[in-house]
Order: structure tokens, then C-alpha cells, then sequence
């Protein structure tokens, strides 16, 4: 293999464009560090490219999805579970599913923009049950980054005070819709904790960007930049000062390495030629996500490295974990034939629900949140399916038209989003003869749930039948089975997936130090999911950009110092 490489050296090499990328590349060139970005996909802007505005009869398809926009095709990110050239193995008897993002932006592009902060017992898992790993770093350690992240991106919440669920800097959040009332009525009635979602959209002008006008398209790229998106709000900007040099279509290869044993680089196949080319840096961050990070170090062999490089402890992919997930929906009969009213605000619920029982009193460990969806939103393909399931609800012309309208809005539904515990079953590795259409081998998933998360979904799925029953509601579906797995979602499916090069004090059993450098090569650096040593029952982004933030300034001090 020829490479070609840059003449240029550049202070740092980031791969990957997503929430960590984004962040660290923010950080580095404010500092006067000249970055060169690899990303995989094409480029995005979502005030140039975002379909917001398009309505569902525009398209033939009614916005059904495709393959490369699985969730729909005015989703904004392309990307998904089965890419066109890039396949990865599983394990016999595995089923793990890997969603990859191929565009500027990342998976911020899409996902549901709930934004929550890890809490202080996050941290210590393993010290309050015995389970799993000790981060070596605490909450106290983070909440300064939290803060600021809050402050620059902007955030929507309300600080309610609960001990293991952080407040934060936030703006004004959206008054619950129709629908959100009557779940926080029922919650109420239950005991169950339900407060304002915690979303990093902005209610307010912030930082040049126009508050939410509350089109409910978040998930289409917002023209207006009043979401979280990394293109929008943290690449451009490092664009702006001059240091940032932006390469689309870059799949990465391997990091290089010099006679020392150090980062010298990273060698990428050019998609739209097919080339191979390699750009020098004296830094690199890995920011592709945690498996296509891990992939990275896996695939960089070396006589130094053969392991891969950084993973003279065996722990590259290892603890690979996901978010527990289940859904229930149920049939309301008070949203039936309701006055026609605009429901319209965030693409996603305003209420949520955080962890609220001591986990002492159950018979798992750990905990979930909950989403909520249903409500008025716009029609289009596969809209009112399955209308058969309400009651007289079916048939031809008139009366199945008349029965939609009647239907419209009835259904409430709940999605649980809870914590997985690290398992030695559950990791990813290279397979030793699939390769993708590039020549790079490809990832092998090996999965497994343990009984934790499957009592966890079990209560998942009780709590929302008790929750639609006292909304005076019908379930559609029956309660599963434990043979079902209480239909708990395939690992993959909840696009959550963490560890693999996680972080700990001891470099025999872990990746990276307390600052997400690797013990093995003192300049290199990942700024994604890879790092966390557990899941926590929250959405990981947040906790994603506050650590890439930390590894960034740590990466500054060290410039200064001389030490890099």
C-alpha cells in the first residue's frame, strides 16, 4: 500500500466530526492548535441542507425511510445499521446491531436531544453495590464541564433538586402538551417522578442562534440552529478562527506510529478516489465513536503494538455495553374526538421521568428513565398503522377516513432507557477475515444480556402498563415473557453503545487515564464514548462533550507545559 502523505504536520489529527470530535476540535483551535479533522461522511450544513420545512406529500415515499436514512428519509443523519460496503460479524448466537453515521455532524445529527448529566452515583457504581467499575474520576470532577457545556450550547430544564439527577444552567423549558398532562397526572398518582424534559434545545436567543419557533422537526436538521447539532454549533465556529482544516469523505485506516512508539498520524482511504493518503500530527484524538474507535486501535498493529496500538492491556473493546430499552403504547379514550388544537413544540416530549426508586426495595441494580410520545404530529407514511386496534376503529372510505379523525392523537406511549452493567460476554474485536470495501477489517460483535437487565425491562414494562391503566388506557400489545426477554431491545438499537477503550487508573486493566490519554502512547487521546466505565440510566452526549471538553484543555496545558 502507497500512501500519500501531507507535507504539512499539523498539532493534532481529530477523527470523527460527532459530540466529542466537535467539542475537542472547539477547544483546540480557540487555544491556537492547527487541527486537521477526518470525517467519514460528506459534509452537512443543517441551515443548507435540513428538510424542516418539507411536508410528507412532497416526497413519493410519504417520508418513508431508505436504507441509508433508516428513520425516516427526511431524517437528517445518513447513515444506519446496514451500510452499503461497511459490514461487520457477529458472534453465533450474538445480535447486536451497529448503527454508524456517515456525515459531518455524526449521530448529532440525529438523536432526541435529551441531554442529562451523569449523577454523583454514577461514578461509583461498583462502591454502592459491588458491581462493575469505579470511574477514576467523580462527578465533582466533571460538573465544572457540565456547567460550561450547558453555557455554550444552551439547554433547556428545571432544576428540581434531586440528588442523583444534577440540575444545570438551563432556559425556560416548553409548557407540557394535551397529551403530557394526563401522563403527569397519572405519574402523579403513582408516585412516580415526572418533571420537564432536559433537551439541548434553546427556548431564547443564544450565542447568535434564534430561539426554538417549535416546528417539532428536530430530527430533520435544524435550519435555524436553535438545536444542538456539532456541524452548527461547535465545528463552524472552530472553522471561523482559521485553525481547523476539514476533510469529508476520510475513512480512517490506522493511527501510525514513529520509532518512539508515538502517534505520528493517521492513515485514511479517500472515498472518492480510493486513494490512500496519511496526514502527520503531533497529536491524535480518536473520536469516531466508541466501536469504530476501538476499531482503530485494533486495526493499528505494529511490531511495538501487537495488539494493537494502546492496547497492551487486552481492554480495546472490551465492556462494551448499551442502553436497556423497551416501548409500550396504549389507547387512550380521553384524547379520543378532541378539539382540534396546535400541539406543536420540540421534536420530542417535554416531561420525562428520572429514576425515582431505591433500588434496594427491587430485585435488579440500577435504574431507567422514560420518554414520552404521542400527540399531534404531522401525518405521513405509516401514520394511524394498525388503526384496527381501536375499538370499531377500521374499514372503507368514509367511516375508516371519520375514524382517523377521531383516532388522531389517542395514543400515548413510553420508552424506558435504563443501564446495562459491563458483562466479559458483551465486546467487540476484529474478525480475523471479513474485510470492508476499503480493504480495512471489519469489527465482530459478541452480546449478551444478563438477568439485571432483563428484570430492569420487566419493570420497564410493568410501570408503563400501570401508567396507560390509570390513564383510563388500553395496551395494544400483551405483557411479555421472560422466554420474549420481556421484550427488551437488541443490543445496538438504542445507538448508545459505550466503553471499549475505557478509562481507569490501573493500565492492566484499562485503556486510557483519568484524562482519556492512553497509557500506552502518551499523545494519543479518544473524546467519545469509548472512555466510560458504565452507562448510567441517561442519555450519554452530554457526558460525552464535558469529558471531550476536560481531555481538550488537559491536551492545551500539556502544549503549554512542553510535555506534548
Amino acid at each position: 500500500m502507497q500512501l500519500k502523505s501531507s507535507s504539512k504536520l499539523y498539532d493534532v489529527c481529530i477523527v470523527g466530526s460527532g459530540a466529542g470530535g466537535g467539542m475537542a476540535a472547539h477547544v483546540l483551535t480557540r487555544a491556537g492548535a492547527d487541527v486537521v479533522m477526518l470525517e467519514a461522511g460528506g459534509y452537512w450544513d443543517n441551515s443548507r441542507d435540513s428538510a424542516m420545512l418539507s411536508w410528507p406529500y412532497q416526497s413519493p415515499r410519504r417520508g418513508a425511510s431508505t436504507r441509508e436514512r433508516p428513520f425516516g428519509e427526511f431524517d437528517a443523519c445518513v447513515g444506519g445499521w446496514d451500510i452499503e460496503g461497511e459490514p461487520y460479524t457477529r458472534a453465533e448466537g450474538t445480535q447486536f446491531d451497529w448503527w454508524r453515521a456517515r456525515m459531518l455532524g455524526g449521530r448529532t445529527n440525529h438523536w432526541g436531544r435529551i441531554s442529562l448529566r451523569f449523577g454523583p452515583d454514577d461514578f461509583r457504581g461498583k462502591s454502592l453495590d459491588g458491581l462493575g467499575d469505579d470511574w477514576p474520576i467523580s462527578y465533582d470532577d466533571l460538573a465544572p464541564y457540565y456547567d460550561r457545556v450547558d453555557r455554550l450550547i444552551g439547554i433547556f430544564g428545571s432544576n428540581e433538586g434531586l440528588r442523583n439527577h444534577p440540575g444545570g444552567v438551563f432556559h425556560p423549558p416548553p409548557k407540557p402538551r394535551c397529551y403530557e398532562l394526563l401522563v403527569k397526572r397519572a405519574a402523579d398518582k403513582l408516585g412516580v417522578t415526572c418533571i420537564p424534559a432536559r433537551m439541548s434545545v434553546i427556548t431564547k436567543p443564544h450565542n447568535g442562534r434564534a430561539a426554538c419557533h417549535y416546528c417539532g422537526q428536530c430530527g430533520r436538521g435544524c435550519m435555524t440552529n436553535s438545536n444542538f447539532s456539532s456541524p452548527n454549533t461547535l465545528i463552524f465556529p472552530a472553522r471561523k478562527t482559521g485553525k481547523l482544516t476539514l476533510l469529508t469523505n476520510a475513512m480512517a485506516r490506522e493511527v501510525s506510529t514513529d520509532d518512539a512508539g508515538l502517534a505520528s498520524g493517521v492513515s485514511y482511504v479517500d472515498k472518492r478516489t480510493g486513494t490512500d493518503r496519511h496526514v502527520r500530527a503531533r497529536i491524535v484524538v480518536l473520536a469516531a465513536s466508541a466501536c469504530e474507535s476501538a476499531r482503530l486501535l485494533l486495526n493499528s498493529k505494529s511490531s511495538r503494538f501487537p495488539q494493537g496500538i494502546a492496547n497492551s492491556s487486552g481492554a480495546a473493546g472490551k465492556y462494551l455495553t448499551d442502553t436497556t430499552g423497551t416501548d409500550v403504547a396504549g389507547f387512550i379514550p380521553k384524547m379520543v374526538n378532541h378539539v382540534p388544537h396546535n400541539e406543536d413544540g420540540v421534536g420530542g416530549g417535554h416531561l420525562y421521568m428520572p429514576w425515582w426508586i431505591d433500588n434496594k426495595k427491587l430485585d435488579f441494580p440500577r435504574g431507567y428513565h422514560v420518554e414520552i410520545w404521542g400527540g399531534l404530529g404531522v401525518p405521513s407514511y405509516g401514520f394511524g398503522g394498525g388503526i384496527h386496534r381501536y375499538p370499531s376503529g377500521g374499514g372503507y372510505g368514509k367511516n375508516l377516513k371519520e375514524d382517523y379523525r377521531r383516532y388522531y392523537g389517542s395514543t400515548v406511549g413510553f420508552s424506558g432507557r435504563g443501564e446495562m452493567i459491563p458483562n466479559a460476554d458483551s465486546y467487540c474485536e476484529i474478525d480475523p477475515v471479513v474485510k470492508d470495501k476499503w480493504g480495512i477489517p471489519v469489527l465482530r460483535f459478541h452480546w449478551k444480556w444478563s438477568e439485571h437487565e432483563y428484570k430492569q425491562v420487566k419493570h420497564m414494562q410493568e410501570t408503563f402498563r400501570a401508567l396507560i391503566a390509570e390513564m383510563g388506557g388500553e395496551v395494544f400489545s400483551p405483557m411479555p415473557t421472560r422466554e420474549q426477554g420481556y421484550s427488551i431491545a437488541a443490543g445496538g438499537r438504542i445507538i448508545h453503545e459505550l466503553g471499549t477503550t475505557r478509562m481507569g487508573n490501573d493500565p492492566n486493566t484499562s485503556v486510557l487515564d483519568r484524562n482519556c490519554q492512553a497509557h500506552d502512547v502518551r499523545n494519543l487521546f479518544v473524546a467519545d464514548g469509548g472512555p466510560f466505565v458504565s452507562q448510567a440510566d441517561k442519555n450519554p452526549t452530554w457526558t460525552i462533550m464535558a469529558l471531550a471538553m476536560r481531555t481538550a484543555e488537559h491536551i492545551v496545558e500539556q502544549r503549554k507545559g512542553g510535555t506534548l
